[in-house]
């Protein structure tokens, strides 16, 4: 019953994380492909959108391996898929609180600006997850089937979600700000 409960995060080990977690401030580049992201520890799904930035397509999920295999492929994403943003989906509570998922996805976030030097915004993705499992109730899948698409339909609900909200229009990022 315990691993139940939400673990909310003590305020003074989040407002450090916080600190750890601040990417550096950057202009949205406004044209070139963007890739979503649906985290995980196991498995990363990734969608990708077209170069006028209207449509989004599933596109892998990626099983981690370890760290420098795991940034050769997403080294190799951005070279041969032009990518110039990476949308990271952060789990929140309905609440709109962090969990110790969505630290793990700007620790994430902050990995891969680090390693591939294209920027990086978040993106709330509440209920991406459960989406993609209504999406796939419409088609005739098995559950292995519905399992192996998850992860890279949730990447592409979620940047779906980014391409039709006012975020694509800034410059610079609204994402979900770690700053109080």
């Amino acid at each position: 019953m315990e691993n139940a409960r939400k673990k909310f995060l003590d305020p003074r080990e989040l407002k450090k994380l916080k600190e750890e977690l601040i990417l550096p401030e950057f202009d949205i580049p406004q044209t070139g492909r963007v890739a979503g992201i649906d985290f995980g520890t196991v498995r990363i799904g990734i969608a990708v959108c077209d170069t006028e930035r209207i449509l989004a397509s599933p596109w892998e999920n990626y099983a981690r391996k370890n760290p420098n295999l795991d940034a050769k492929f997403f080294r190799q994403l951005v070279t041969e898929e032009r990518v110039t943003l990476w949308v990271v989906g952060l789990p929140l509570y309905p609440s709109g609180d962090e969990s110790e998922k969505s630290i793990q996805a700007r620790q994430f976030g902050k990995w891969l600006w680090e390693t591939t030097q294209t920027p990086v915004v978040f993106f709330d993705e509440r209920y991406s997850s459960k989406f993609a499992d209504e999406l796939m109730k419409m088609a005739p899948l098995t559950q292995k089937q519905r399992k192996n698409r998850r992860d890279k339909l949730a990447a592409y609900v979620i940047l779906s979600a980014w391409l039709e909200s006012d975020h694509k229009k800034q410059n610079k990022p609204a994402d979900l700000s770690l700053e109080d």
